[in-house]
């Protein structure tokens, strides 16, 4: 029975999502559970997974186009021949949802949102608005939580909350009405529980909007402590800035750092609505500190015994008949531990390594892909960090002032490999550099137990 792939929701406030790139081709099989396509939105960019086994066929939007919610973008059918026609699949816009009964005030309903094929019900871990409070449409409403992640809900509509159908620590089914937001402020407001509602109405709930699979992050999801899961006006504790993956990788992209609104006070999370903000800062604003502070060459150093990376490799060419070269596992540890210093979720990290013959390469989410089969990338880009392989060398170690990105220079030293680290203070905090050597070391000397 053929399947349809559709457009998959992450909240209230969005709209399409951008399809980054097609994993399958069309006309190759594929299995339930695999990867076929990556989607981004302004929250996260996610693997969506084939929800059937079959063959991918009928493909309606290529990459780099916005597909509405709700809308079929695919098929996975029985051959790889396809019908070549997809129905149309369609969801209520936001402005089109009405509320649910009439005893209720007039507004714009907000219901529970898809995360993936096999969810059925979310549940709500805290209101972050309470009835009658105002509220802009990219405000946080509430939180959601589902077997897969915690995730945040906007409200999606400017004005008031009316209504609270369902209280913190309720279970409620998919596509099902939690919530109304008035234009006016509302003379007066509802707030009951779910169970109560289904309990009075006998009604069983609202048919579940349905969304493809969402291969969640593998890292648990970062849960602030009440105060400040919402936009938050400071920089949190350890000098981590909160923002969406599109917007970090935007900023990152324009050489824009997002620091630097943290220091106006600028409410966090960012999204890319706020970059322009940013860019209007005058340039003394936006430095916070001086530009000399941030150019100010910084380095640190570790020194780790090699055995547990040469017996790693030996165990998997003895027991797995599997060849890997030292490289690919330091691309791996180098993208993780880079990844939980910087505190990056699933933004994309590039990693280029080169040689003191000046042969360079670069990688894209190591620590995301087959430790066999790195993904290489062909256009030059701005790469997150820079390692210098040495070992091949007579140099057992260099100290160099890092230039675009921070520089992990590996060397080799009778039975050790030497580690240095060199950046500028503008590139990472001293606790991120010291948190990121530290680690990239540790899974240097026990790579089977990260590993695995």
């Amino acid at each position: 029975m053929p399947h349809d792939i559709i457009m998959p929701a992450l909240g209230m406030a969005q709209d399409t999502g951008k399809i980054v790139s097609w994993l399958k081709n069309s006309g190759d099989p594929v299995r339930i559970g695999e990867a076929i396509m990556e989607v981004e939105t302004d929250k996260a960019t996610i693997e969506v997974e084939a929800q059937a086994d079959g063959f991918l066929t009928d493909i309606l939007a290529g990459a780099g186009e916005d597909v509405p919610v709700g809308q079929a973008v695919a098929r996975i059918s029985e051959n790889a021949a396809g019908n070549n026609a997809v129905p149309a699949h369609s969801k209520p816009s936001q402005n089109e949802q009405t509320t649910p009964s009439d005893d209720l005030p007039e507004g714009a309903s907000v219901i529970m949102p898809a995360l993936g094929m096999t969810q059925d019900t979310g549940l709500i871990v805290v209101w972050h608005k309470a009835p009658g409070d105002p509220v802009s449409a990219d405000d946080i409403l509430l939180e959601v939580e589902t077997d897969k992640s915690v995730m945040e809900v906007e409200a999606g509509h400017d004005g008031y909350v009316a209504a609270v159908l369902a209280e913190a620590q309720e279970a409620v089914p998919v596509g099902a009405t939690i919530a109304v937001i008035s234009a006016e402020p509302p003379t007066s407001t509802v707030s009951r529980s779910f169970a109560s509602e289904q309990h009075q109405t006998g009604n069983p709930g609202s048919q579940a909007v349905i969304a493809a699979p969402v291969k969640a992050n593998p890292k648990p999801a970062i849960q602030e402590a009440p105060e400040t899961a919402a936009r938050v006006a400071s920089i949190v504790p350890g000098g981590r800035v909160l923002a969406s993956p599109k917007a970090r990788r935007l900023a990152r992209e324009q050489g824009l750092d997002l620091s630097r609104l943290a220091k106006q006070s600028a409410a966090q999370p960012y999204h890319v609505s706020d970059l322009e903000t940013l860019r209007a800062l005058p340039p003394a604003a936006q430095s916070g500190i001086s530009s000399a502070a941030n150019t100010t060459p910084l380095h640190i150093s570790a020194r780790v015994p090699a055995n547990g990376i040469e017996d790693f490799i030996r165990w998997f060419a003895e027991d797995g008949n599997i060849a890997l070269q030292p490289a690919q596992l330091w691309l791996r540890f180098a993208a993780a531990a880079l990844r939980h210093a910087k505190q990056h979720g699933s933004d994309r990290l590039v990693i280029e390594i080169s040689t003191p013959s000046l042969q360079k390469t670069q990688y894209a989410n190591c620590d995301q892909t087959r430790l066999t089969q790195p993904e290489t990338i062909d256009a030059e880009t701005v790469a997150d960090l820079i390692m210098r392989d040495l070992t091949g060398s007579l140099l057992t170690s260099v100290r160099l002032t890092a230039g675009v990105a921070p520089v992990l220079t590996i060397g080799r030293e009778e039975a050790s490999y030497v580690l240095g680290l060199d950046f500028l203070a503008g590139q990472l905090t001293e606790s991120e550099a010291i948190q990121f050597l530290t680690n990239f070391a540790e899974r240097l000397q026990e790579p089977l137990r990260h590993i695995l």
